[in-house]
């Protein structure tokens, strides 16, 4: 198809000049220059065809030097998927035999480890200052999706997510690559770190480095770094009883992923999926600090119900959900009540166990879809009963536009789940 390319002289003006026209309405996205041009900068942004010229004409009056370079451009001729089994979020280590790996790691008793190991939380906090906590972690993956510029966005929207579950905002990230020497073409790679690096700067943050090794199937990630007040840290062992759960995104992606693999899910719905997982939580983060949510966690692998068991074991207490308001992806249940289910939401339904009670009258398809592997997944929020319908129309109007009441958190001595 036609592009319209934008071509920069420094990195900063493509990162200033990606704000000013997303700002304006332009659909941009950030890429590497092809390697038939030569630039004074390695980044790019591409348009479609024909608003290249005003982009220009809008950049110069901000005092942004910028040229049109009109390509014919197509996807990425290589399909990531073909080189995956399971992909995402899919590929984690079974939730089960992660616990038992570290089980018996020593704790730490440092006084500044505000949040570590022991509560399975998404990110560990350490105390810098009165003000000031680090957030750290990290994640990748093999390839979720077959475009690499999408694989690269989404694993990154993935890995900051992270950050965003413990209401931080990110401040810097390191490339993870693993990516083999022969086979597959370095024009892939350097789409998939354009992608990345395009949601590392839409997150608010800088990529500042990273580390590469030969490997396959290819992976890649971050290492991210964010900050929070110490007082303001949202984590899985805060939630009360009596709030009321709010997941921010659908569910589907790991079954909708699995169908486009086999032929079975519609373009539309899998488009679909790609957009969810590319979006990211910086926003629901927000939103959650300014209604003082204290208790959240972000949905991936382990899928919603791994996840809620999280924090129903790391506040003692019971999550009860209601499945039928759970928001779903378009096409999601369909695929299941065809037989497209994932050996991930399996192994997850296995984690679950004894800890969820499910109601006798549960859709079996409804039961694996709260199981299904997410990649780059929602924020499942505990927020007190009079700010649900506020923080439900600020996430709708911030662009999460299936966020949804799905349960509350309860005193119980049951099982930690209660699903019906």
């Amino acid at each position: 198809m036609k592009t319209d390319l934008l071509l920069f002289t420094t990195t900063r003006a493509v990162i200033k000049g990606e704000e000013h026209c997303r700002n304006a309405g332009l659909d941009v996205n950030v890429v590497a220059v092809p390697k038939d041009i030569s630039p004074e900068c390695g980044m790019a942004l591409t348009l479609p065809a024909g608003q290249g010229e005003h982009a220009v004409k809008m950049l110069t009056e901000k005092n942004i030097v910028a040229q049109v370079y009109t390509a014919t451009t197509a996807a990425s001729s290589f399909d990531l998927l073909t080189t995956v089994e399971q992909g995402g979020c899919s590929a984690k280590l079974p939730a089960r035999l992660l616990i038992e790996a570290i089980k018996k790691l020593p704790g730490t008793s440092n006084p500044n480890l505000l949040v570590g190991l022991d509560t399975v939380d998404d990110a560990g906090v350490y105390k810098l200052t009165e003000d000031i906590a680090l957030i750290e972690t990290t994640d990748f993956f093999p390839p979720v999706c077959s475009d690499p510029y999408e694989f690269g966005q989404i694993a990154a929207a993935n890995a900051l997510s992270d950050v965003f579950a413990m209401g931080g905002r990110v401040l810097t990230a390191m490339n993870l690559v693993m990516f083999p020497a022969e086979g597959i073409p370095m024009n892939v790679l350097g789409e998939i770190l354009a992608g990345g690096q395009n949601k590392v700067i839409e997150a608010g943050g800088a990529i500042v480095g990273g580390h590469t090794i030969a490997d396959y199937p290819p992976k890649y990630g971050l290492a991210a770094t964010g900050v929070v007040h110490p007082d303001r840290i949202i984590a899985n062992h805060q939630a009360k009883p009596g709030e009321t759960l709010i997941l921010s995104k659908p569910l589907g992606t790991g079954i909708l992923v699995a169908g486009q693999r086999i032929g079975e899910a519609t373009t539309a719905d899998y488009r679909a999926a790609i957009d969810a997982m590319r979006q990211l939580n910086r926003l629901g983060a927000e939103i959650m600090q300014k209604h003082n949510v204290r208790a959240a966690t972000d949905i991936t692998g382990f899928g919603l119900l791994g996840h809620a068991l999280n924090i129903a074991n790391a506040s003692k207490l019971q999550l009860r959900i209601e499945a039928d308001k759970m928001p779903l992806l378009a096409g999601a249940r369909k695929l299941v009540e065809r037989g497209c289910i994932t050996g991930g939401a399996l192994r997850n339904l296995d984690y679950v166990g004894a800890a969820a009670d499910f109601a006798p009258n549960l859709p079996y398809e409804l039961k694996i879809l709260l199981n299904d592997p997410q990649t780059s997944g929602g924020l499942l929020m505990c927020v007190s009963p009079e700010s649900a319908k506020e923080v439900i129309s600020d996430l709708r109007d911030a662009g999460y536009t299936m966020a949804a009441v799905i349960g509350v958190t309860a005193s119980s001595k049951g099982p930690a789940l209660a699903i019906y």
